[in-house]
């Protein structure tokens, strides 16, 4: 399953070098628009499988552990969670003006690809995904009326936190009380991270 999901993965983020070096971009945002009624059937599957902004924060989280940069603390004016939807707003104008006034086609799909990469290289992929991502309050609110959603089974989870551990967004906390997993499915990739590390098969995907 890992194998498969990172092709897929490299599919999508060649696909989409692909429509920006062709000037496709809006295939791209048309493809984004379907993700948003897919989410409400299978989940956020664009954030886990789609997005290249989480294909490349992927490695590059790695490397900024081996480099010991990467920090669990994140900015306190980000905490309210409202940078997100302000993130959203200013790239719609920004867009619009730069068409409008200066008849230019702003790139904000790889000016948000570079920043995601540049706050990965510090803060936790969390951080940007669900604190900084303009596309992520989209995702989030059509997401979280899935029909179809990670689960975990309460009888056979250990609470060993592997799950957590593994999660990009944080989807996943281990009850202090009961010591079992459960999931965020407003924040859930769909990524099958947490399904694929649980020693207990604790994890499926099911209405």
């Amino acid at each position: 399953m890992k194998y498969s999901t990172n092709l897929l993965r490299i599919l999508f983020l060649v696909l989409f070098v692909y429509l920006l070096f062709n000037g496709k971009m809006m295939i791209w945002l048309g493809l984004f628009a379907l993700s948003l009624i897919a989410a409400l059937l299978l989940g956020r599957v664009y954030c886990g499988f789609a997005c290249p902004m989480n294909t490349l924060m992927i490695p590059v989280e790695w490397l900024s552990k081996k480099l010991k940069l990467q920090t669990a603390h994140m900015p306190n004016w980000l905490r309210s969670g409202k940078f997100a939807w302000f993130a959203l707003v200013a790239s719609v104008v920004a867009v619009m003006i730069a068409q409008r006034v200066f008849h230019k086609n702003l790139p904000i799909l790889p000016i948000w690809i570079a920043a995601s990469v540049i706050i990965t290289l510090r803060y936790k992929p969390a951080v940007f995904h669900n604190l900084v991502c303009p596309f992520g309050p989209l995702q989030k609110f059509f997401g979280r009326f899935a029909i179809l959603s990670k689960k975990v089974n309460n009888q056979t989870c250990t609470g060993c936190k592997l799950c957590e551990k593994v999660c990009p967004s944080d989807a996943i906390s281990v009850s202090i009380d009961d010591k079992k997993a459960a999931i965020n499915t407003t924040l859930c990739f769909q990524c099958s991270n947490c399904q694929q590390i649980c020693p207990k098969d604790a994890i499926y995907y099911a209405k």
